[in-house]
């Protein structure tokens, strides 16, 4: 009977919270040990507070006064002019690539070289914005950070709260810095001799979009371009709305202060404003709230700190947790240390309406757009360590893309929905050479909706995902090719497998690939029989017919026919993609143990491993510990290519800007699956002596 089939019978629910140690565990000393203590700024790691849709980066004042850092949000994007070339001029104009694919052309969105002025606009648009910069104002352009001593920052972690305190001019200057919870929303305390007497205020000031720079880091948005944008200033009693107009893109802050004090244009010809203090204020407390328009609420700095206290002790205290013997083992506090600043950090940069872009809210890579091959490791680690209401805020992104899905499949001649890639808030894929032709994010969705199901077996789980499952594997059903030679299922050409490291026109069954079909046409499978629906012929046609995992040398490799993979440099570098049949899935039925064991081994003899990506080393950690070699698994999590810098960013490596997420995310998803177990193996895989206390994760596949 085949293994899809055999989903008939009686669907055995196992439980999925594994409970090694039970509310016992002294969260709030672990987190605090860990707090921030700095006495400088980081170009490219700044201390931020946020809440997942919105962000604030800080240099040392705990404002952007020397550095500026960026002020990012979910909702903030702007779109450049369109190109004047002739016969191009708007989206539709682009008509993209036809491309031979198994006896038929299919049209790919790749850049066009006769469209090239629209092709590019169109990958760099739209682009996220930096929406301002707020920082102290000293009415004297020749203080710099240098001129400053007593320099120290606290960020702390149980709070969300930063506490800078630096010194000029023998006067102590204190800045508190907190973001709304709910809105997007910085809360700020100013205490200082300097404000009552006229040496100290805080300015803002509005950039213009950087549209065109693939990587736009650290800082984000051209304050020197003045005359390509307005800004307009209404002020009321304690509050100022500063209007900001980029071309079509229009926004506003709220400023709202308490006390004696006046918002101020500081030239006409600029976009800076100053918020001066009068003459009896010592403490000067204000909100800036960036919004697309304004509102009648003014919020208050009071009432930012107590539910940014509420929501961040909420945070630490529910979900999962776990505990390294870190008093006695320098790895494991590294690890800690990781774990720890992790997830107040992807809950800044990683917990939005829209699944995280790289490089989170601290910067802008790939123009601000997030991919849709890299869902799986922005957002899987909320699944296991259990906090189903951020996994929620960004997982409806299938459902909302499902439309643009089904109509990009239908365009290439394909049945059902073809995710794309490389996106922006609309569900438009921008045109790339490898954004078309990748493939591995299509079953993410039975990834998801698996494991949420797990936990929540009913009805509504099954509705929730049932049309978007059978959208995609209706895809999948119809993208894998019928060989008459061989009379299997091929998966491509042309196509790019994970590594996105071979030749397109030559690359053909890819490993992974193949495993990631199985297990998504397998799911949905599952999913209609939940449902007493039947299930297509066609999906179990191929799912029993898929092309067999290709084999050299008694190893498996990248693609079908790939020519002396091990020995070649440029297919033993960047994603490591083929070790993810054992680990990131649950055993294939074509799995064989024999072979993945010289597999894995010749992954650690031949991998060009500091040229790999962030996620490459959580992705071979899981593989290590399904193995039960623990040892090895948290080798991996701490490999000096895999740093982590003193702020806790996840190091982006020779390839992209400090900070790439999928490293942080990937470490939390590793230890989930290391704490939580997974079916067949209940408890903790750790290092032999560690004493390791876990409680409230999820048990994966």
């Amino acid at each position: 009977m085949s293994p899809i089939l055999r989903g008939q019978v009686i669907f055995c629910f196992l439980l999925a919270s594994v409970t090694v140690v039970d509310g016992i565990i002294d969260r709030n000393s672990i987190v605090q040990q860990y707090n921030l203590q700095l006495n400088r700024s980081h170009p490219y790691s700044p201390v931020q507070v946020g809440n997942g849709n919105f962000a604030f980066g800080v240099d040392i004042t705990g404002l952007q006064t020397f550095l500026p850092h960026n002020t990012l949000s979910s909702w903030g994007w702007h779109n450049s002019s369109l190109p004047m070339t002739p016969n191009q001029t708007k989206p539709e104009d682009y008509t993209g690539v036809d491309w031979w694919t198994h006896n038929r052309l299919v049209n790919y969105a790749q850049p066009n070289p006769k469209e090239a002025n629209i092709s590019q606009w169109m990958i760099a648009n739209p682009h996220r914005i930096n929406l301002g910069r707020v920082g102290l104002w000293f009415g004297d352009e020749n203080v710099t950070e240098q001129s400053l001593t007593q320099k120290t920052q606290w960020l702390e972690l149980w709070e969300g709260r930063v506490s800078s305190s630096v010194t000029l001019h023998g006067s102590k200057i204190e800045v508190t810095t907190i973001a709304s919870p709910d809105t997007d929303t910085i809360a700020v305390s100013v205490s200082s001799d300097l404000l009552h007497q006229g040496g100290l205020s805080v300015f803002f000031d509005f950039p213009y979009a950087t549209g065109e720079n693939k990587f736009d880091a650290p800082f984000v948005g051209l304050f020197n371009a003045t005359s390509n944008h307005t800004t307009a200033l209404h002020t009321e009693p304690n509050q100022a709305i500063i209007t900001h107009t980029l071309d079509a893109t229009t926004y506003v802050a709220q400023v709202v202060w308490q006390g004696d004090a006046a918002v101020l244009r500081l030239k006409e010809d600029e976009h800076k404003y100053v918020l001066s203090p009068g003459h009896s204020v010592d403490k000067l407390k204000f909100t800036v709230t960036y919004a697309p328009q304004a509102t009648n609420t003014t919020t208050q700095f009071e009432h930012v700190e107590e539910a940014a206290k509420t929501w961040w002790a909420d945070y630490w205290s529910y979900g999962a947790f776990v505990s390294f013997p870190i008093a006695s083992n320098s790895s494991a506090y590294e690890l800690q240390r990781r774990v720890i600043l992790s997830q107040y950090l992807l809950a800044v940069n990683g917990a939005g309406r829209d699944p995280a872009q790289e490089s989170g809210l601290v910067n802008n890579g790939w123009y601000g757009k997030f991919h849709l091959e890299m869902v799986f490791w922005h957002l899987a680690h909320w699944v296991f360590w259990s906090k189903w209401d951020l996994y929620d805020r960004s997982i409806g992104v299938y459902n909302r893309f499902l439309p643009s899905s089904f109509d990009r499949a239908k365009k290439q001649g394909y049945n059902g929905a073809r995710l794309g890639k490389m996106s922006d808030p609309s569900g438009r894929s921008a045109p790339g050479s490898i954004n078309s032709l990748l493939i591995w994010q299509q079953p993410h969705p039975m990834y998801f909706g698996e494991m949420e199901y797990r936990s929540f077996p009913t009805t509504a789980t099954l509705q929730k995902w049932d049309s978007i499952l059978t959208g995609i594997a209706d895809f999948m059903a119809s993208y894998a090719f019928l060989n008459e030679s061989t009379k299997v299922y091929d998966l491509g050409p042309p196509m790019y497998p994970v590594s996105e490291n071979t030749k397109p026109n030559a690359t053909m069954n890819p490993t992974f690939e193949l495993a990631y079909w199985r297990f998504g046409l397998d799911v949905a499978s599952k999913w209609r029989m939940r449902q007493n629906k039947s299930i297509p012929p066609t999906w179990t046609h191929v799912y029993d017919n898929l092309a067999a995992f290709p084999v050299e040398n008694n190893t498996y490799v990248t693609y079908e026919g790939i020519t002396d993979m091990w020995n070649t440099p440029e297919y033993t570098e960047d994603h490591p993609g083929v070790l993810g049949i054992q680990g990131w899935l649950p055993p294939d039925p074509q799995f064989n143990e024999s072979i993945f064991e010289n597999t894995i081994a010749r992954v650690h003899e031949t991998w060009n491993f500091p040229f790999s990506y962030g996620w490459d080393f959580p992705l071979i950690a899981i593989t290590e510990a399904r193995r039960g070699d623990a040892e090895r698994a948290v080798a991996q999590l701490l490999d000096v290519n895999n740093a982590f810098d003193e702020v806790g960013m996840p190091v982006g490596g020779t390839r992209v800007p400090t900070p790439y997420f999928p490293a942080a995310s990937g470490l939390l998803l590793a230890v989930g699956m290391m704490a939580g177990g997974w079916d067949g193996k209940e408890g903790m895989t750790w290092p032999e002596g560690w004493a390791v206390e876990a409680e409230g994760f999820v048990r994966g596949m």
